[in-house]
């Protein structure tokens, strides 16, 4: 988890603090040549900055979509460094491939994105600090108030296909958060994705994994190898409550990726087992939406 022992794993790795750092890039567009390009991508997408009004504030986000048609609907939910130029470039990677992708600012509440920037380095402490304060008040009924808003949103797009379900990724504190925008529409959400997800299967009574069977969706949950050490558990948890269910599900833990190994700026990054993340959540859109 996004947390001092996987800092000191990397640490032991060898892996430089500042290894893939972004926080000096301005825009999407510097990342653009650090991400493999589909080969069968769709065609030109269109982004812009949005906001969307919850029902305690103004949230900040950004939308893309092909140039062209009606296409399914993903929410997205940030790591702990939040709605940055990274996953812009990934938001912009996905509606390539057929997708109308909402990426949020899941701390509007308390700041505007980016949360972390070329001034907010999260290898600071205080900003570190700063940022698990805000995951701390991001609470299960607050997720659920912007998920309502985030939803609706997405299907008053003209270029999403209200006739197709909606997917959701999540990746670190935002694995947590797919699972409760699953449960928040059942009926409307088809897929959610778990990329190094924080807390999703525990073994306590308000588990976000324990509301599996009251939704719809079908599952990838993508483990770090980290993670699976500090609770090898989990991975046991989760499969137990997707297994009885019909719809496609994969629960796999990533041998030799850390903690956080999906995003490109981050510490952590390792392309090839982002890669392959990123084809097993094609696959679960594939099936599901």
């Amino acid at each position: 988890m996004c947390n001092e022992i996987t800092e000191a794993d990397l640490d032991r790795a060898g892996v430089p603090v500042n290894r893939r750092s972004f926080g000096t890039l301005v825009g999407a567009g510097a990342l653009a040549s650090m991400l493999p390009v589909s080969a069968g991508a769709a065609g030109p997408v269109k982004g812009r900055d949005v906001e969307i009004r919850t029902a305690e504030g103004v949230a900040d986000a950004y939308f893309v979509a092909p140039s062209e048609g009606r296409h399914p609907g993903v929410l997205v939910w940030p790591d702990i460094r939040g709605l940055r130029p990274a996953f812009r470039q990934m938001a912009d990677r996905l509606a390539g491939e057929g997708y109308a992708v909402l990426t949020v600012n899941p701390f509007y509440r308390w700041q505007k994105s980016p949360v972390v920037d070329a001034t907010n380095d999260f290898n600071d402490p205080a900003i570190r600090d700063k940022l698990f304060g805000y995951l701390k008040q991001l609470t299960k009924p607050l997720v659920t108030t912007d998920a309502t808003a985030h939803l609706a949103f997405l299907d008053a797009q003209k270029e999403v296909d209200t006739r197709r379900k909606l997917g959701t990724t999540g990746y670190c504190m935002g694995g947590a958060m797919t699972v409760y925008t699953a449960a928040l529409r059942p009926e409307r959400v088809g897929a959610a994705a778990s990329f190094h997800g924080g807390g999703v299967g525990t073994d306590k009574p308000d588990s976000p994994h324990l509301l599996i069977p009251e939704t719809k969706a079908g599952y990838l949950f993508a483990i770090a190898d980290n993670d699976d050490k500090q609770d090898p558990e989990e991975k046991n948890r989760l499969n137990a409550v997707l297994t009885p269910r019909k719809q496609w599900h994969e629960v796999e833990v990533y041998a030799g990726a850390m903690h956080g190994w999906c995003p490109p700026d981050g510490r952590a990054y390792n392309e090839a087992a982002a890669e392959k993340a990123w084809g097993r959540m094609l696959e679960l859109f594939k099936a599901s939406l």
